[in-house]
């Protein structure tokens, strides 16, 4: 599909309330987060900033954090994670971010649990990001998934990140 042709199909998703995301190829959508939702996610994004490092260690990720933003994937993927970790600012400003996150936290919306716990971190993961967080603020429920493991929580857990940030969930 072309560039033109598929910002005008996001817009008016977006136009009429739904959340529209491209991953290998197949359409996902659901609906604009709750008040709940948003909630959760100012608050996580308030707790993020780089880990406590000795001084002899040099000064690593920026801690840059962005939420409901469009990300491109390598496979053409188009997702919006609740919260992107990035190391670096991305150039991209007026378009879709094409520079991978270092880490994702995504918050489970009622309804689209499947999606949130199953679906995303297996995507995410797989597209090299080295930290994939789940919250579901119903159950409290804290998932931090990593190539090699997965850790299960109740929040509220500070969390520390491979890319050198740490946050609260």
């Amino acid at each position: 599909m072309a560039q033109s042709s598929l910002e005008h199909l996001f817009q008016q998703a977006d136009d009429v309330g739904v959340r529209l995301e491209i991953v290998g190829g197949l359409p996902l959508w659901e609906a604009h987060p709750v008040w709940k939702h948003q909630e959760a996610i100012d608050r996580i994004r308030a707790t993020i900033q780089p880990t406590p490092r000795p001084h002899t260690v040099a000064e690593g990720c920026a801690c840059l954090h962005i939420s409901d933003v469009y990300v491109t994937f390598p496979d053409g993927s188009l997702k919006r994670p609740d919260i992107a970790i990035f190391c670096s600012r991305p150039a991209e400003e007026e378009t879709a971010i094409t520079l991978i996150p270092e880490a994702v936290i995504e918050v489970v919306s009622k309804g689209y649990e499947a999606k949130d716990l199953e679906f995303a971190p297996r995507f995410y993961l797989a597209q090299g990001i080295k930290d994939v967080v789940v919250f579901d603020p119903y159950t409290s429920l804290v998932l931090h998934f990593r190539r090699e493991k997965t850790d299960h929580y109740l929040s509220p857990v500070t969390l520390d990140l491979e890319c050198g940030c740490r946050c609260v969930v």
